[in-house]
């Protein structure tokens, strides 16, 4: 490495809008602000959090739903024909 034409890499704490903070390396100067951390992040926590301002998201389970139903109604009816065939 050249001397004189990289940044300098220093200890920077980061703080998370969570209230987490922790310490890293970086050519940031002073603190950096996060808004979500691997603390409170959905993936890492096993937490979802589902932001649905528009409600598709229930739209889609209602849609699910009903054909769930559906399937669950045709393989009724073709278990009880089965069943009548088995019979005679």
């Amino acid at each position: 490495m050249k001397a004189g034409i990289h940044p300098a890499y220093e200890l920077v704490n980061v703080v998370c809008a969570c209230g987490s903070t922790f310490r890293t390396r970086s050519t940031h100067k002073g603190d950096l602000r996060v808004e979500i951390c691997s603390s409170c992040h959905p993936f890492f926590t096993g937490r979802q959090k589902l932001v649905d301002t528009e409600g598709r998201v229930d739209r889609f389970q209602k849609k699910f739903a009903k054909a769930r139903e559906i399937q669950a109604q045709k393989k009724a009816a073709a278990d009880n024909k089965a069943a009548a065939k088995k019979v005679q």
